[in-house]
């Protein structure tokens, strides 16, 4: 675990990603969709969609391809590329290991927001065994007007659990997700304990965008929430 000093003080709340953080999601999610979008012509390889797409919405990714690749996606490619995702997390998603025994160990408020849609937010949480550990307190950014990097989703959250946005602690692994807990003026931890992760395990990109500390390992979150 890297730690890069900064005085804390216990958080009034955690807010957890769920994609790359709860579940070992990103590297099934990151592959069907590279290979939809290769379908519909789009020239793009799975590291470049990493590197520009995870923790982003679907609806926003979407945007960035009509954009920069001149490709409007055919009707129905969304829900596809969806359907295909939650059949592969069918088979092999699992939970990121260390994190069911870590979560409620902290015995503090905790609660859940995620770039992605209800249907796959709560699919992953239910097929990992993780749903029940947030008492119904999960929240996807279909809920605000903008996803991550705008601040939206995790100030939505913070005010559904009574939290005042400086006492909030998120623990994300995505560069758009660190930016939006900032903009939404929340410390945050960078975790890279994912399969999508072997690039940086050192969290180079998540302290630049305004990481305080990096960690690889559930078995590490208290520390890191006690700020040690």
């Amino acid at each position: 675990m890297s730690v890069q000093t900064e005085p804390t003080v216990p958080p009034a709340l955690v807010i957890f990603d769920c994609d790359g953080v709860l579940v070992d999601s990103e590297p099934l999610s990151l592959a069907c969709l590279t290979a939809g979008l290769n379908r519909i012509g789009v020239p793009i390889d799975q590291e470049t969609v990493r590197a520009r797409f995870a923790g982003t919405s679907m609806p926003s990714i979407m945007a960035h391809i009509a954009a920069d690749y001149g490709i409007a996606a055919p009707p129905g490619f969304v829900e596809a590329v969806k359907a295909e995702t939650l059949r592969i997390f069918d088979a092999e998603l699992r939970a990121m290991r260390g994190a069911a025994a870590a979560i409620p160990a902290l015995g503090l408020p905790i609660c859940v927001a995620s770039s992605s849609d209800p249907v796959r937010l709560r699919h992953s949480l239910t097929l990992t065994g993780l749903l029940p550990l947030f008492s119904g307190n999960v929240f996807s950014s279909v809920q605000v007007p903008r996803g991550k990097p705008h601040p939206d989703l995790f100030l939505f959250a913070a005010e559904r659990m009574g939290a005042a946005p400086a006492a909030c602690l998120v623990i994300e692994d995505s560069v758009p997700g660190v930016t939006a807990a900032r903009a939404a003026g929340m410390r945050v931890a960078g975790f890279t304990g994912g399969g999508h992760w072997g690039h940086d395990p050192a969290g180079a990109d998540l302290l630049r965008a305004g990481a305080a500390r990096i960690f690889s390992d559930f078995t590490d979150l208290a520390a890191v929430i006690s700020g040690a």
